[in-house]
């Protein structure tokens, strides 16, 4: 049976991020509830802005 050598930060609940690499942060629900907000937002009015079609406009016409 072998010995396994350690590095003294090995086992102590420290982890080792390779070097170069960023921490990623997390992530801010509120901020994420914003840009869907806006998103809606947008989707929506962009649906109010639409013109209704002539075909629509006739159909209805004729149920008058």
């Amino acid at each position: 049976m072998g010995i396994l050598a350690t590095s003294d930060n090995e086992g102590k609940g420290k982890s080792r991020r390779p070097q170069g690499q960023a921490t990623k942060k997390k992530p801010n629900p509120k901020a994420s509830q914003n840009q869907v907000g806006d998103a809606l937002r947008s989707v929506y009015q962009q649906t109010i802005d639409e013109e209704v079609p002539q075909d629509f406009l006739d159909i209805l016409g004729k149920l008058a």
